[in-house]
């Protein structure tokens, strides 16, 4: 008994200076890491960087500060170096080969950030959802829909997939349809058509606007309106444009028909 207690003080003189240090250390070099970062995020905001660079590159310098501080503590300790790269090289060849989706994820936010097909504020359409990019992160973009919800979609998806970003040019061409019946006037549904687009200030000069009949339909002659507007205008125009051309049909007595069948019976 008094041998093993006399090895235990050993061990406790030996090894308990070097877990209070490298106790102490770890807290220690968190507490500068999170400083660290949050200094690093600020001087990005000073400098213009993109703010879609600023979450990614803050969270990989994050995360490949601690694994230091983690090497340094375990190295404080006693564990050997060698040993313990050994252990890190095997559990990281068994975390790779698990979760090779997240790598692909990963080096999906890595060439999103490269080649920048969208940054954060841009109106994006992918996968099947459209919404603005709040967040380029390091495995995943966010989304925010117009009715306020929230889509995360991984990167890899997203940098393998097509995608119609609404926010790159400066410009949008709306296009509208408006169908009049056909016992009505041509020509003066297109005056009031004209009309209308020359009124909307929001509507740009250049380029010029289209006012043209565009098909026979089955039920309705249907005009084709394209005008240029700046890109925050596209669904105020859009929606404004419906509304006063339906009121000004109706003054003038010009229909806007719906589909319409008729059925015969016939007795026998």
């Amino acid at each position: 008994m008094e041998q093993y207690l006399q090895v235990a003080i050993e061990l406790a003189v030996k090894y308990v200076p070097k877990l209070l240090l490298a106790i102490v250390s770890l807290f220690i070099g968190l507490w500068i890491i999170k400083i660290f970062t949050k200094a690093l995020r600020k001087s990005m905001v000073r400098g213009k960087i993109d703010i879609s660079l600023h979450h990614f590159l803050t969270s990989m310098v994050n995360i490949l500060l601690k694994v230091l501080v983690f090497v340094s503590v375990a190295s404080m300790i006693g564990i050997q170096m060698t040993s313990f790269v050994a252990i890190l090289g095997a559990a990281g060849l068994a975390v790779g080969l698990a979760l090779q989706g997240g790598l692909a994820n990963f080096a999906g936010g890595v060439i999103i950030l490269i080649n920048k097909p969208y940054k954060v504020g841009d109106y994006i359409s992918t996968q099947g959802y459209s919404g603005t990019v709040k967040a380029i992160q390091v495995f995943h973009t966010v989304l925010t829909t117009p009715d306020n919800k929230t889509i995360i979609i991984p990167n890899g998806e997203l940098s393998n997939s097509s995608m119609t970003n609404y926010s790159t040019e400066p410009t949008r061409r709306v296009d509208m349809t408006f169908g009049i019946g056909y016992s009505d006037d041509i020509q003066k549904a297109k005056e009031i058509l004209k009309r209308l687009v020359e009124d909307e200030s929001r509507v740009l000069k250049e380029p010029a606007y289209q006012i043209v009949l565009a098909e026979l339909g089955e039920s309705s002659v249907n005009f084709a309106v394209r005008v240029w507007s700046k890109k925050e205008d596209y669904w105020g125009i859009f929606f404004d444009m419906q509304e006063k051309v339906k009121q000004e049909f109706d003054k003038n007595n010009i229909s806007i028909p719906f589909p319409q069948r008729d059925i015969h019976v016939y007795n026998h």
